[in-house]
């Protein structure tokens, strides 16, 4: 569905898109980067509107958010589009979708909500590709979602521009970034974007109190030297908080990246390492199973509070509280 887009200004001969930081100027019959916005006549045009490529279910440890109401349900949403061009994309089937070209199905904030509702879902997540493509109808949904008593979260690359924020900010719970390394160089290779405005984001997350944990896949001979995992790390310990959970994930080659082989168990054992000994408190090692990376023990004493299998939770001592039962600790969680 096409609608007049938010966050855009009209100059002489384009308009000048500010939903996200490529801050696109866009001539007239042309679209952005992101394939989803066009001038048209000297008006910026959103093409997505409630046009969802992926719908589903799913366990709120998906995303993955480990401390955020764990063992309930998501209603997760994806559209088309993006405004990374990442070479190992997971979907990049939709990211890098023209939504003329893609089939999609219509599915209004207010279906949204109710399908959410239905599967007895404590939250909505608009995941899968870039949630920034889908500003506009992220925000009405978000709004239709805090009336209904559900919950609120962005999976996202987080590279959308302050003005964007503060539009969608007051309306999230709760967000999953990607923190793909942490050098430009890493960015603009791999990317084609910058990580500035990336720390940017998470710290005005931060500090705006939405739920925030971060993700970072480690692909080998890329971004997964010591000072890269250390500055990653330095920057959650000193510009934000050591409570912030921290997910390290298993890369297997994919897309442009097919020829690079999977990240040894030793580099994401060795960067949890480097992590937990800088402080945080919870540290995760995703996509490698068997080795209970995934499992959220006391920072304190050491006792397993929450077991992973999968998905799946096992062991849950944290049902009714947010202490540790053994030693009292506060556990950084909310249930």
């Amino acid at each position: 569905m096409k609608m007049e887009a938010l966050l855009y200004e009209k100059k002489e001969y384009s308009v000048h898109c500010k939903v996200c930081q490529r801050r696109c100027s866009i001539s007239t019959g042309k679209r952005g980067y992101c394939l989803t916005r066009e001038n048209i006549e000297g008006t910026l045009y959103t093409l997505n509107y409630a046009a969802a490529s992926s719908l589903a279910v799913d366990p709120i440890e998906k995303k993955p958010l480990f401390h955020f109401y764990p063992g309930s349900r998501v209603y997760s949403l994806g559209t088309v589009g993006c405004n990374f061009s990442c070479k190992y994309c997971q979907n990049w089937s939709i990211s890098q979708a023209r939504i003329d070209s893609f089939k999609t199905k219509y599915v209004s904030p207010e279906n949204a909500v109710a399908t959410a509702k239905t599967y007895n879902c404590k939250s909505i997540a608009w995941t899968y590709n870039e949630p920034t493509m889908w500003l506009e109808y992220t925000i009405d949904s978000a709004k239709l979602a805090h009336k209904n008593n559900l919950k609120t979260i962005y999976v996202t690359n987080g590279y959308m521009t302050p003005e964007a924020l503060e539009l969608i900010g007051p309306h999230l719970d709760a967000a999953n970034i990607d923190l793909k390394g942490m050098s430009d160089k890493f960015y603009q290779e791999l990317c084609q974007a910058r990580l500035d405005p990336v720390l940017e984001n998470i710290i005005a997350m931060y500090d705006q109190g939405i739920h925030l944990e971060i993700t970072n896949l480690i692909i080998p001979g890329y971004n997964d030297s010591d000072k890269n995992i250390s500055d990653l790390v330095n920057f959650l310990t000193q510009e934000v908080g050591k409570e912030v959970p921290l997910h390290f994930t298993r890369f297997m080659p994919h897309y442009k990246m097919d020829k690079v082989p999977p990240t040894p168990l030793e580099i994401l054992l060795k960067a949890r390492k480097i992590a937990q000994d800088a402080g945080l408190k919870y540290v995760y090692v995703g996509n490698v199973p068997g080795i209970n990376g995934e499992n959220t023990c006391c920072w304190n004493c050491g006792e397993l509070l929450l077991e992973r299998n999968g998905y799946g939770i096992g062991i849950n001592k944290l049902k009714k509280t947010n202490k540790c039962p053994e030693c009292g600790y506060k556990i950084d969680i909310i249930n």
